[in-house]
Formats: C-alpha cells, sequence, structure tokens
C-alpha cells in the first residue's frame, strides 16, 4: 500500500466527499481517488452494472427518449390515432 502524500491529502479533504482526480504527467493517464467504502459498493454492482440491459429498463431508457423528443406534446397525440398501411382518410379516427 502506498501512503498518500500531502498534495493528495489536501486534494481529498477540498473535494468534500467527491472522487479526487489525478493524472500521470508522464502518460497522461488518468485516475480518480475515491473511499474504500464507495470503492467496494460500486465493485459490487450498486453504483455500476455492465451486464445486460432488463426488459424494463430498456422500456424506461425508450420512454425516457421518446419524452426528449416531444412524443409527450398534445399535438403528437393524432399520431397515436392512425393506423399503419392505410392511406385514406379512415386511418385517422
Amino acid at each position: 500500500m502506498i501512503a498518500l502524500s500531502k498534495e493528495i491529502q489536501q486534494a481529498i479533504k477540498d473535494a468534500q466527499e467527491e472522487p479526487v482526480r489525478l493524472v500521470d504527467p508522464e502518460t497522461d493517464a488518468e485516475y480518480v481517488v475515491v473511499p474504500i467504502e464507495t470503492f467496494e459498493r460500486m465493485r459490487k454492482g450498486v453504483y455500476y452494472d455492465d451486464g445486460p440491459l432488463t426488459e424494463e429498463e430498456r422500456r424506461y431508457i425508450l420512454i425516457q427518449a421518446g419524452l426528449r423528443a416531444g412524443w409527450d406534446d398534445p399535438e403528437m397525440d393524432v399520431y397515436n390515432d392512425m393506423v399503419p398501411g392505410r392511406d385514406d382518410e379512415s386511418s385517422t379516427r
């Protein structure tokens, strides 16, 4: 285990519960310092899960995308009444 330098200790204090970002000046690689409790929760998937999306998660993402696209606008309700594949006026109510 490596002890923290005074500079990093001060950065952690100044961050006030936020992760501290570090950069390796030789490689420009970036690192994040977080408390061990936070790291363990992240590792166990409390914050991050790289598994496949569930059907519920997919549905939520699609609904949110539709809302951002304006599909909740009352003027778009006309599309709810359309019957796909019909060209005549009977395709709307």
